[in-house]
């Protein structure tokens, strides 16, 4: 593997990018979920604030903190027009800084599978939910297909170059994901899966907005001769659901998951 850690330092690339997939699966996600208004939340891994500017608009909360190891995503956020009013700083998703029982809901979303510990994150969501409270994610399935770059992450790896994975892809697979919440005591849990579908101009959009940026794929095409790369692009295409317009159908799965904090004597 040439490259062991994944990193996303610019916001404007990630929003270009993963953004949009996103809001696909995080609109789908929180309708799902149906919470009640004015809730105060917790948004975990919240990046350059994508998800955090959808809970703000679909569930009129009372409270949001945004959480992400990467100042460069969190200043993006901050700047986002439709996350006024969240709270952005800097924290570890396995040592939050917040006390017990703060928030009525946490959630991370496209984050698990970036946690080293997955079982201690998750005991660090139940800790500052309170009793009964929402405590959710969703992830790309990494293993089986989901992620939306899969087809250029299979044409590298045909290349003989190895795009890592996070450091926990197996728990991005719908029965990890559910034993993890079921054998921490949360209650009432559900899981549903989420297919999107993004549209694309051409090739050249959809390939534009996948690379660019930090991540997995980007530094690695970077690596790349030029005439590497259009063969790269020309058997990635392949794989893809174009029209004869030229248009690129681009898809995701994703697994979500909610439970319940017990409730406490």
């Amino acid at each position: 593997m040439s490259e062991t850690t994944i990193r996303f330092e610019d916001g404007a690339a990630y929003e270009r990018g993963m953004g949009g997939w996103s809001r696909l699966a995080g609109e789908i996600f929180l309708d799902w979920l149906a919470p009640p208004t004015g809730l105060a939340w917790i948004d975990i891994g919240c990046g350059n604030g994508a998800f955090t500017e959808l809970l703000i608009q679909c569930t009129a909360p009372r409270e949001v903190q945004g959480i992400d190891p990467s100042e460069a995503q969190l200043r993006f956020a901050r700047e986002r027009p439709g996350a006024r009013g969240a709270v952005f700083q800097q924290g570890d998703a396995l040592d939050l800084p917040f006390e017990a029982r703060h928030f009525d809901a946490a959630v991370m979303a496209l984050v698990i599978f970036f946690v080293p510990e997955p079982a201690k994150g998750l005991a660090e969501m139940m800790r500052v939910v309170s009793p009964g409270g929402i405590v959710a994610a969703y992830a790309w399935d990494l293993l089986s297909g989901g992620f939306p770059f899969t087809p250029i992450m299979e044409e590298l790896r045909a290349a003989g170059l190895n795009p890592p994975l996070p450091p926990s892809a197996s728990i991005s697979q719908m029965p990890a994901l559910r034993d993890l919440w079921e054998s921490s005591g949360l209650e009432a849990v559900e899981t549903r899966e989420i297919r999107v579908e993004r549209h694309f101009a051409d090739f050249e959009d959809f390939w534009s907005s996948s690379v660019g940026g930090s991540g997995s794929v980007g530094p690695l095409i970077k690596q790349m001769a030029p005439d590497e790369i259009e063969r790269l692009k020309g058997k990635v295409a392949a794989r893809l659901a174009i029209d004869s317009a030229g248009r690129v159908t681009g898809r995701g799965l994703a697994n979500a998951i909610t439970g319940r904090a017990p409730r406490r004597s």
